[in-house]
């Protein structure tokens, strides 16, 4: 209760001190959900970093179109694709300049130097920059691309040639991705120099259209419009401030109020009472999500030594079928879910139909449970995230009545919870048996779900089942590899049809999207990769 006192304090009297007023037409305050880890896209992996870093001060070589999945040029005006589908030449808009701050003036603009340094620090562990600061680059290396980019090279200023040992035929769209944010080279040399070189990630320099300014933990992060950006019709706000405030009620509050002119993830039961507001707006679209239940597959639970049941297939199977979908969906979506059969939505090419469920069947559960061995009394512990996502509005709702149809079967279900950070690398460390997890797509390619989240890569990141199987993989591999989408949605199906029957994952729903905005807002557009993107944004 105290945090959520003190936030209206920061917003009334200290958070515009020394500015114009929040509803002033070049002022925008956005009420978001959490504190973001850090503002260096390349270490991570959550929506509440990139909307703080990627999103405001960054650009990227190739970038996602606002609202929509398809790839334009960005800092790259054009690129050229050898016919092998191995070397990607780009070349490097000119003229762009880089943030100046009170801690960084930049002495040139963007060039190809940038461009190197960026990915030779994700991809050289002895890299100096990533000696002097050491940190990992989890999705780089979930999507293989440490392995996968045999080199970079500076043609000329402005001129760039990724070599790869092997086809990516979703390359272009990776770059677009937020942890592909170019650094300023010349920033990280004088970082170095200084002996900072942590200051990478909480003093962001890019070429984007907002710059940071300030950032107070768990109160509100504040930028500046770019007013050197290379694209200056996207830069319509002056000051752009996020006030961070974890309660859904308050941010609604807040948006009511006109405190705050822009908000996400409404409460499913206040999603009507908004609409009915004349001073709000609320786009909504079909989520390009899924929340899903991770069962850890590991034969032994990190710092336990006891026998791990969810290592076994007729366990995750019988706690699969006795997940009361309906009734899950009915009580924590409240009408804004649909149910989810597979491992990413319908809306991704490539989705098998043809995948069914197994029927809701505790009697069976049971039967599967005896014969795996399974004791009455058994205890296991349930994850639930401490945040609201799209792809789950209410993971402690969902969490009690998991605990509630899984001790039908004889279950102890212990339900666990941690700080979101912690919650997150915990869950990476595999020690949890069952959590409550789901993401939203980002960059529209199928791998960005089959690779991304269930491959052998990507366990001690966004695996959190620890679930490596050889076949599913090779599939997933495979159809990397080869650019005709028709070979690569046979492939690709093949490998939901394993996943399915090897139950890694119990995927519950897939969420609609409703976006609460003041009707002061213009030209907001609704990311289908669950984005708060302001560039191109006013407010009347």
């Amino acid at each position: 209760m105290l945090k959520h006192a003190v936030i209206p304090f920061l917003l009334g009297a200290g958070l515009l001190s020394g500015a114009p007023s929040a509803v002033a037409a070049s002022n925008l305050v956005f009420c978001s959900e959490g504190s973001p880890a850090g503002f260096d896209p390349g270490q991570y992996t959550t929506g509440t970093d990139f909307d703080a870093s990627a999103e405001t001060v960054f650009n990227r070589l190739t970038q996602f179109e606002r609202g929509g999945t398809a790839v334009i040029p960005g800092l790259a005006t054009k690129w050229e694709v050898s016919d092998d589908g191995k070397t990607y030449t780009f070349h490097l808009r000119e003229g762009v300049k880089f943030h100046t701050t009170d801690y960084f003036k930049p002495s040139r603009p963007f060039n190809a130097d940038d461009v190197l340094f960026t990915f030779n620090r994700m991809l050289d562990k002895d890299n100096p920059f990533r000696k002097a600061y050491p940190t990992e680059f989890p999705y780089f290396t979930d999507m293989g691309m440490d392995k996968n980019i045999a080199k970079v090279e500076k043609l000329d200023e402005h001129t760039v040639k990724f070599t790869l040992n092997e086809v990516d035929a979703a390359f272009i769209q990776n770059l677009a991705m937020s942890f592909a944010s170019i650094q300023s080279a010349e920033y990280a040399d004088q970082l170095l120099k200084n002996g900072k070189a942590a200051d990478i990630n909480q003093k962001p320099i890019g070429t984007g259209p907002f710059v940071f300014s300030k950032y107070q933990k768990d109160a509100q992060i504040r930028f500046k419009g770019n007013k050197d950006y290379w694209k200056p019709e996207d830069v319509k706000i002056d000051n752009l401030i996020f006030a961070i405030t974890t309660d859904a009620s308050v941010r609604m509050q807040k948006l009511k109020k006109n405190e705050c002119q822009v908000t996400l993830f409404p409460r499913p039961a206040d999603i009507e009472p908004l609409k009915a507001d004349k001073n709000l707006q609320m786009p909504q679209q079909a989520g390009f999500n899924l929340g899903y239940i991770a069962y850890n597959v590991m034969d032994k639970i990190k710092g336990s030594n006891e026998a791990n049941p969810m290592a076994q297939l007729k366990v995750r199977q019988a706690l699969d079928m006795a997940v009361d979908k309906k009734k899950i969906i009915e009580s924590v979506y409240q009408g804004a879910g649909q149910l989810a059969v597979n491992a990413m939505p319908p809306t991704q090419w490539s989705y098998d139909d043809s995948i069914k469920d197994a029927a809701f069947d505790p009697e069976k559960a049971k039967q599967l449970l005896k014969e795996a061995g399974i004791k009455e009394g058994t205890e296991i512990t349930l994850w639930a995230m401490p945040v609201q996502r799209p792809y789950n509005p209410n993971a402690k709702l969902m969490a009690e009545m998991l605990q509630a149809d899984w001790s039908k079967l004889g279950f102890k279900v212990r339900i666990v919870s941690y700080e979101w950070g912690e919650y997150l690398k915990r869950m990476k460390n595999g020690e949890h048996d069952i959590a409550l997890i789901g993401w939203t797509g980002d960059n529209g390619d199928p791998d960005n779900w089959l690779g991304t989240l269930y491959s052998c890569d990507a366990i001690g990141s966004n695996n959190y089942s620890q679930w490596c199987d050889p076949q599913y993989d090779s599939l997933v591999k495979q159809a990397k590899q080869v650019t005709d989408r028709t070979q690569r949605t046979a492939l690709y199906q093949q490998a939901q049809q394993r996943l399915k029957q090897q139950v890694p994952i119990t995927p519950v729903a897939h969420s609609t999207v409703s976006q609460p905005l003041s009707v002061k807002v213009s030209q907001f557009k609704v990311s289908p990769f669950g984005r708060n993107d302001f560039s191109g944004v006013s407010v009347d």
